[in-house]
């Protein structure tokens, strides 16, 4: 009974998180406690769920394993309180009502077996009465009621009060309540305050806007809080949590509080001394437990908000326009090393590699470009992507200086985020794949297979290595690796996959898949050839229907002998679909991409006890666009000529490039000079924006112009806005803000806090750090 009161509350708890009915939230975790992937459950299980989407179920199943942890803390709890004889009516209901693991360990610390405390060796030497009775009766002196409880284990007075400022203290400390609204006070009072450690100011430049830092503990913005953190963790920052610092007064709030819980006046002589346990209490116990509570809270914070930039980054990235099947040649610019050059044909499959040396020592350029020209025309190159490293600009120009003495239709050149390339390079799939190939041209194949189908080739990559987030590597590992693979499964699944063309890699991350069928489903295909149909799927090794039915709607075969399985109608519902051609005279084909005839249906006609009505309206939309692909359609930025290097900026240019990378706090553009430009938040529109992801997502091709640029700190501040005349087209000076009232100034984190930095200088200088 238990157990199915405990369901209830964690679907009527998840369901008011997720926006949904506790019905809907039942269903769904039924179908992902039997093994069903999200993927399958947002598309194929509609009716049930009744259409919750992948974002939804992401967070339902998420939400889902911190309650089931929560339950399964109160259950211990609660049976360890019980073994101890101490649990009341009261107590248990307290317990039951706790909703956070925080709640139920404040609730839990009283009775938590520890280690020896002083308290305890207090009470053994039977000083608790004396604790209660200082409590109780505050007319009489503390001393004078401790003659009284003199022994030959307690020889004085002294003694006796501090073994009941002992006792006291760990009651007070260990009040549930109090430490709760000790809690929420802190954190809405708060102030974090960052220092440079004495000495390490050189050392430790990169922090230098937080040498000297405070502001409001509730308003830390994840990239600042991270960047604190990893002062602190690389001994360059102090951080201090401070609560009304300000406050002169003897008893400073926080101690007034325990003072209230207790009500303790000033006015006895009993009093007075539990003043002193109070602040002693604040000071000694309750002070440092909340600061590390805060602290582990604002980590906790940050890296959930930067691990959600980097999911939707990478989504982004990942559901990035394909250029196509197209023959593609693939530069991994190097200088000294040389450019090395990689060509695939339109499936991907590489067909030539070489490297050139057209930079010093060698200084061939010539022999490059006639090396690159002849490639291109023997391989039919329509696609050159070029690497955006070190070198990028440089080879650039050389394939631009080519491709003019080349005749129509001369190939597109187009610059390429190479994150990740070279951790490809050296993985084991890459040896796998290619295994007398040397590392160094291996990336210049991942360069131009990511251009032809960037999802079919990220994939590959270990998400966390893409370069699409903030601090990842000082956030929670299994958690960021948790939220990438589900957006990389999302994305994967959304899409859909060619079965007979597809990697391993590529299959892994197929619903009801993983590495080890995929890599059946390869080898089968290399023994027995392609797939003619979906049900050849049950031919693979340990390919069972449970797995088929999780994978077979997001596995295409464009030319099979069942036209459908083109498409992303589930097998399961095929004869639906029958029903649905056979409705319009048609053969399956000839109605595939029908719109008019499927659009003249009713598709509550089709609807039976199995398949409802969302189920036959994704079918109908499915003949009208068999297999269509929801990433947009394929465009790149031109980079201005002559625009190569930071040097050659200028404020006021209007300049093309492409969005690398989202923050909260602003975009990243990629505009050709090596060093990406930051779009501050508030320079994207010309209207209130509170988060740049509104407007721009990763890969997006923008016009941009420079507002500002730091060459010694290799810093470039853009602006999207179109009333130039509002400030886009201006450099932003020191002493912009003088005339704004409340406005921060640069040193600033409040009008009235000194010791901060203003929103834009602080966003520009950290996020830019990191680059």
């Amino acid at each position: 009974m238990t157990g199915t009161r405990d369901s209830g509350r964690i679907a009527s708890i998840i369901a008011s998180d997720i926006n949904a009915r506790p019905q809907q939230v039942v269903a769904a975790i039924a179908l992902l406690d039997e093994g069903a992937t999200v993927p399958f459950v947002a598309r194929y299980r509609k009716e049930a769920t009744g259409g919750l989407d992948d974002t939804q179920l992401r967070l339902l199943a998420e939400r889902l394993a911190y309650l089931r942890e929560l339950e399964a803390r109160r259950q211990t709890i609660l049976s360890s309180i019980r073994e101890q004889g101490k649990l009341t009516d009261e107590l248990e209901a307290k317990i039951a009502a706790a909703v956070t693991k925080t709640e139920l360990e404040d609730i839990y610390l009283p009775y938590k077996p520890k280690r020896r405390t002083k308290a305890e060796i207090a009470r053994e030497r039977g000083l608790g009465p004396l604790a209660e009775a200082i409590l109780a009766d505050r007319k009489v002196a503390p001393a004078d009621l401790a003659k009284a409880y003199l022994t030959d284990e307690v020889l004085d007075i002294k003694a006796a009060l501090e073994g009941a400022r002992d006792i006291l203290a760990e009651q007070f400390a260990e009040n549930a309540d109090l430490v709760g609204r000790l809690r929420a006070y802190m954190k809405e009072r708060a102030f974090l305050r960052a220092r440079v450690i004495e000495g390490k100011q050189d050392a430790g430049a990169k922090f230098s806007d937080y040498f000297d830092h405070v502001e409001k503990w509730s308003g830390v913005p994840s990239h600042r809080a991270l960047a604190m953190l990893r002062g602190r963790n690389e001994d360059v920052l102090s951080l201090d949590i401070e609560v009304d610092a300000d406050d002169t007064s003897p008893v400073k709030p926080v101690e007034r509080m325990i003072a209230q819980a207790y009500a303790i006046g000033n006015a006895l002589p009993g009093d007075r001394w539990l003043m002193e346990i109070a602040s002693w209490t604040w000071r000694v116990k309750l002070s440092l437990h909340l600061y590390l509570d805060l602290m582990g809270d604002l980590r906790g914070r940050a890296e959930e908000e930067a691990i959600q930039v980097f999911a939707r980054n990478l989504k982004d990235l990942l559901l990035a326009a394909p250029a196509g099947s197209r023959a593609t040649m693939g530069l991994d610019p190097g200088i000294r090393t040389g450019v090395k050059v990689a060509v695939v044909d339109g499936t991907g499959k590489l067909v030539a590699t070489t490297t050139v040396y057209p930079f010093p020592p060698k200084n061939d350029v010539r022999g490059a470009q006639a090396e690159l020209a002849g490639l291109v025309r023997k391989h039919g190159v329509e696609l050159i992507a070029i690497g955006n490293g070190t070198g990028s600009r440089e080879t650039e120009k050389l394939v631009a200086e080519m491709l003019s003495a080349l005749p129509a239709p001369k190939p597109l050149k187009v610059i390429v985020s190479e994150a990740g390339a070279s951790v490809y390079s050296a993985s084991e799939a890459a040896a796998a794949e290619f295994p007398d190939l040397d590392v160094s041209l291996r990336g210049a194949v991942s360069i131009a297979r990511r251009l032809q189908d960037p999802l079919a080739e990220l994939v590959k990559i270990e998400p966390k290595s893409i370069g699409v987030g903030q601090y990842q590597h000082d956030v929670d590992q299994y958690r960021l690796a948790r939220s990438l693979d589900g957006v990389v499964e999302d994305a994967v699944n959304a899409v859909g996959v060619d079965l007979n063309t597809a990697s391993a890699s590529l299959l892994a991350r197929v619903s009801g898949l993983g590495a080890s069928l995929a890599e059946g489903i390869v080898a089968h295909r290399d023994a027995s050839g392609p797939f003619s149909n979906r049900k050849e799927l049950l031919k693979v090794s340990r390919l069972g229907p449970r797995a088929f039915e999780q994978c077979a709607g997001f596995l295409r075969i464009p030319k099979g002998s069942e036209p459908l399985d083109a498409s992303a109608v589930h097998p399961e519902a095929y004869g639906v679909a029958k029903k649905i051609v056979a409705a319009c005279g048609r053969d399956v084909r000839a109605l595939m991409g029908d719109n008019a005839a499927l659009r003249a249906i009713d598709p509550r006609v089709f609807v039976d006890e199995r398949f409802g009505l969302p189920t036959v309206r994704d079918i109908i939309a499915e003949l009208e666009k068999p297999g269509r692909d929801p990433r947009p359609e394929f465009r790149t930025a031109t980079f201005a000529e002559g625009i190569d290097n930071i040097k050659d900026l200028k404020p006021g240019m209007l300049l093309e490039g492409t969005v690398t990378n989202v923050a909260a706090f602003g975009a990243f553009v990629d505009i050709g000079v090596h060093q990406d430009g930051l779009v501050h938040v508030s320079q994207l529109v010309d209207r209130f924006v509170k988060d740049a992801h509104e407007v721009v997502k990763a890969g997006d091709v923008v016009k941009v112009r420079v507002i500002e640029v730091d060459i010694p700190r290799k810093r470039i501040a853009l602006s999207m806005r179109r009333d130039a005349g509002a400030g886009a087209a201006k450099p932003m000076r020191r002493d912009d803000s003088r005339d704004k009232p409340n406005t921060p100034r640069p040193g600033q984190g409040r009008p009235d806090k000194p010791g901060g930095q203003g929103a834009f200088g602080a966003a520009l200088a950290e996020a830019l750090k990191k680059r």
